[in-house]
């Protein structure tokens, strides 16, 4: 592991951190929040997920969640959203695809098959890692994330209910089979045949039969891509008749940026702290 940056925050530390990753065959880097109170013991751990275009930095330098992180005792770590290098496939005019643009799947498709295997490195690879070196208590773990980072966070936490106790949303793409902003990257992962894309979306798994708990979704209701990309109101009918639990709140004026999410970034750090004491 190489560390590239440590500073003190509240009374922890803020990390940033590389290494080498069998999955996506390239060197990933990380982000990693530690409270003070892993001086101590294991804390439980909150995996954020960041949206298309980002990397670790932009939710560890705009989403304003250290000072909550460090009174509830949460570690959180925040992933790069896709591959990175020289050898790494990318369509540099295309910002919804390649690089910035993983999605978190795993592709199967050429060239994206040899590098970009965001699921087996967002829920096998990394945490292993992050386990080995930091005081996680790993029976105790949440996902969140925002936008390409929601649909992440929900389609893992549906595909994962025995790892994960917690799961929260930003403005999550909750159908990205259908959504406009998704559907040309997932042809170019996944292939042409759409029943290979029902596991990496969220409507379809619950109607295939997956479950979690509850989630908790909050959207903006001036987010330019509500009506096109985003559409919380599908996951919310696709939930009924099941034992699926939904918090959905819609907020005026708010739009899809950093200044939503930090907004409400304490509420959705409570919300894991309740459920991962």
């Amino acid at each position: 592991m190489k560390v590239l940056s440590q500073n003190t925050a509240f009374g922890g530390m803020q990390g940033v951190f590389s290494h080498d990753s069998q999955a996506c065959k390239t060197e990933m880097t990380f982000a990693v929040y530690i409270p003070p109170q892993a001086i101590k013991a294991p804390c439980p751990v909150v995996w954020y997920l960041s949206g298309l275009t980002c990397t670790h930095a932009n939710v560890m330098e705009k989403g304003e969640y250290r000072r909550m992180a460090a009174e509830l005792g949460l570690i959180i770590v925040c992933p790069d959203t896709s591959p990175r290098g020289n050898e790494v496939p990318d369509e540099l005019t295309n910002w919804q695809m390649g690089k910035g643009a993983g999605f978190y799947l795993n592709a199967t498709e050429a060239p994206w098959d040899e590098n970009y295997q965001m699921y087996t490195y967002i829920t096998e690879e990394l945490p292993a890692f992050v386990s080995q070196h930091f005081r996680v208590d790993m029976d105790r773990q949440g996902i969140f994330g925002h936008s390409m980072g929601g649909h992440g966070a929900i389609t893992i936490a549906l595909k994962n209910p025995e790892r994960f106790r917690s799961c929260s949303a930003f403005a999550p793409i909750v159908e990205p089979s259908t959504a406009d902003w998704s559907i040309g990257a997932f042809e170019k992962y996944l292939g042409e045949d759409k029943a290979t894309w029902r596991q990496y979306d969220a409507c379809a798994l619950v109607k295939d039969g997956a479950r979690f708990p509850e989630f908790l979704i909050d959207q903006g209701k001036a987010d330019n891509f509500l009506e096109t990309g985003l559409r919380p109101w599908l996951f919310e009918e696709a939930i009924k008749g099941t034992d699926i639990g939904l918090t959905l709140r819609l907020h005026e004026r708010y739009d899809h940026s950093y200044y939503f999410i930090s907004s409400f970034m304490d509420d959705h750090l409570k919300w894991h702290a309740e459920r991962l004491a």
